[in-house]
């Protein structure tokens, strides 16, 4: 068996089994378009009992055009959103709130810790935005990076302060959930405690990370948030003919508890490859290890080592700091865990293998969702 050696990214895995058996079981006979069909319209109920609360939902094809549809909402009719100087809606998705908003839209990025908003930072920036003349671009909404690209997770308290600041100010808050599985699996708290109970205007749900194949959605648990949603996602392009495909996928995550347990499982495989490489000498952590994603800086013969034997990880911040980003996905095996480990000790010239908490590896439990030899081809 080929051990997996791509930890670049959690986007380079397939899907789950039951995301592909939904696929296979939506694709049998005709239906209504365009959204009409009994999966898509069954979203709304699903999703409401998800978060005990009566929402809308949007399915659409990514993650940019998640984030792109909110910030034209929360920007409307124009307006600027602050966030994370590491959020995606600022610097990943190359001009996404200008573009999506009709250039109404402007993101300003706020220092974090951990990659983490601080609530009096952000304040003082927005006080000083607000102080100034009318001919800038004034102060529209907060989003909230839930779990963030450091790995790090947001408490409730940590959310509740900074929709606090918000609300003071009268402004709405966002929520780029794109590992919100994630977060709410290390959190143990029900997905309302995490967004609309802490004050959450609206989401962008991710699954397409956690084993969709390709399925992300708008939800709207400020429903008056959504009255031009429906023209703005047909505009851009994402109201899809065949739109049962995406929306069988998101029922079928969420169903059962799968995206949990899938998130579950990513978040343990990144913590038993942050405790196995604390051991060698040299290592640094920039952040800790909330989520799914360890950033690590490695002592370079490590890092030469494993990129010659065929590892593949990202690069995170400057050249110089050296800073890794491993990531873990819902189907990373512990044995593929346990043979980077092994090999990064060994590059490291310590003995004994791969090994966790000063104790020899053990098999865990293996992963919820694992595709078959069948769903791989192609």
């Amino acid at each position: 068996m080929t051990v997996k050696k791509n930890f670049y990214s959690d986007n380079v895995s397939g899907a789950a089994p039951e995301v592909l058996e939904a696929l296979v079981a939506a694709n049998a006979g005709d239906t209504a378009p365009y959204g009409a069909d009994p999966i898509t319209e069954g979203l709304t109920a699903r999703f409401s009992a998800l978060f005990e609360t009566p929402v809308e939902v949007y399915p659409v094809g990514t993650g940019t055009a998640a984030n792109g549809l909110c910030a034209s909402i929360l920007s409307a009719p124009y307006g600027a959103i602050y966030l994370s100087d590491a959020g995606h809606l600022h610097g990943s998705e190359c001009g996404g709130p200008e573009f999506w908003s009709g250039g109404n839209a402007r993101t300003i990025p706020v220092p974090t810790v951990d990659g983490k908003l601080q609530p009096a930072d952000l304040a003082r920036m927005v006080d000083e935005a607000m102080a100034r003349p009318a001919t800038e671009v004034p102060p529209r909404a907060v989003s909230i990076t839930q779990g963030t690209e450091a790995s790090t997770v947001y408490s409730l308290a940590e959310i509740r302060a900074i929709v606090e600041v918000a609300r003071a100010r009268r402004l709405l808050v966002h929520m780029d959930g794109a590992r919100l599985a994630n977060a709410v699996a290390r959190l143990g708290c029900a997905p309302a405690e995490a967004t609309w109970k802490v004050g959450v205007d609206l989401l962008s749900f991710g699954a397409t990370k956690n084993g969709a194949l390709t399925a992300e959605a708008v939800v709207f648990f400020n429903r008056e948030l959504a009255e031009s949603v429906r023209y703005r996602r047909r505009r851009a392009g994402h109201l899809f003919s065949k739109m049962r495909f995406l929306s069988v996928q998101l029922d079928a995550i969420v169903r059962d508890g799968l995206w949990l347990r899938n998130a579950a499982h990513a978040n343990l495989m990144a913590q038993r490859i942050r405790e196995g490489l604390a051991r060698i000498p040299g290592v640094r952590f920039p952040s800790p290890t909330d989520i799914n994603l360890v950033l690590v800086a490695l002592p370079q013969p490590v890092w030469d080592g494993l990129v010659a034997d065929g590892y593949s990880f990202s690069r995170r911040g400057p050249m110089k700091d050296g800073v890794i980003r491993i990531a873990c996905a819902f189907d990373t095996p512990v044995e593929a865990v346990d043979a980077l480990l092994e090999a990064a000790h060994r590059h490291a010239g310590l003995p004994g293998g791969a090994r966790v908490n000063g104790a020899a590896a053990a098999p865990s439990a293996p992963p919820p969702s694992r595709p078959s030899p069948a769903s791989r081809r192609g």
